[in-house]
C-alpha cells in the first residue's frame, strides 16, 4: 500500500530546465495524485512552466493519470455496484486496503462559501469503507467520525481506507479511513461494516443498517 504525500522539496528558485524537469518527473512519481498548482508552489514556476514540462517529459495530466492508475490490476468492488462508489477508486485490496479520489465540483458546495457540505467527504469515506469488503452484502452499522477541517471547491480529496480486523466469524469488519487534501487531513472515520459471510441476514438482523 502506497502512502502518497505530497514532499516538500528545498526551495531553489529557478531551476535549470534539466534538473526541473528530473525533479517534476520524481514528484509525480512519488504522488500521483499531486496537481499542477502544487507543482508551481514546490518548483516556483509558471503553472503554463509545468504544462510545457509535462508535455515534453509525456507526463499526462492528473485525469489521466488517475485513468492509468484504475486501469490497472486491482481487486473488483464486490459489494456494491462501482458507480454508486463516491469518488474514482484508484486502489483497491479487498479486505485489506483502498484508495480512491473525490474532487469537490460546484455541486459539491454551499454557494456562499464554496466549502464543501460534510456528507459528500463523509459518502466518499463511507462508501470506500464499504467497497474495501470481499463480500457481496456489505452494510455500514456504526461510524466513529471527525471533520478536521473544511474542504473547499476544487479540492481533491484522497481517501485511503484500512481494515483493521475481520471478527465473528468473518460477519463483521472494522475500517479506518483517512481522507486527505495534499498532505493534510480533512476527515477520519472509524467504521464497522457488516458483512453476510458467516451470517444469516434476516428479519431483525443487520438489513437494519444503512448502506451507505
Amino acid at each position: 500500500m502506497h502512502d502518497y504525500r505530497v514532499k516538500e522539496v528545498p526551495a531553489i528558485e529557478r531551476l535549470p530546465k534539466r534538473q526541473r524537469h528530473q525533479q517534476l518527473s520524481k514528484l509525480i512519481e512519488e504522488n500521483p495524485f499531486i496537481t499542477d498548482r502544487e507543482l508551481t508552489r514546490l518548483l516556483k514556476v509558471s503553472i503554463q512552466t509545468i504544462r510545457l514540462d509535462r508535455l515534453e517529459l509525456a507526463i499526462p495530466e492528473l485525469r489521466e493519470r488517475l485513468k492509468l492508475m484504475a486501469e490497472r490490476s486491482y481487486d473488483s468492488v464486490r459489494s456494491l455496484p462501482l458507480h454508486e462508489v463516491i469518488g474514482d477508486i484508484v486502489d483497491l485490496q479487498l479486505d485489506r486496503s483502498g484508495i480512491s479520489m473525490f474532487e469537490i465540483m460546484h455541486e459539491h458546495v454551499f454557494s456562499r462559501t464554496g466549502i464543501a457540505r460534510g456528507h459528500h467527504v463523509f459518502a466518499q469515506a463511507n462508501s470506500l469503507a464499504v467497497a474495501v469488503i470481499d463480500d457481496e452484502i456489505a452494510l455500514t452499522a456504526t461510524a466513529d467520525i471527525r471533520f478536521i477541517r473544511s474542504v473547499k471547491l476544487g479540492e481533491k480529496c484522497i481517501a485511503k481506507a484500512y481494515v483493521r480486523s475481520i471478527s465473528g466469524e468473518k460477519s463483521k469488519a472494522k475500517v479506518e479511513v483517512f481522507t486527505y487534501v495534499g498532505e493534510e487531513m480533512v476527515f477520519q472515520g472509524n467504521f464497522v461494516i457488516y458483512r453476510s459471510a458467516g451470517e444469516h441476514i434476516g428479519e431483525g438482523g443487520i438489513e437494519r443498517a444503512d448502506r451507505y
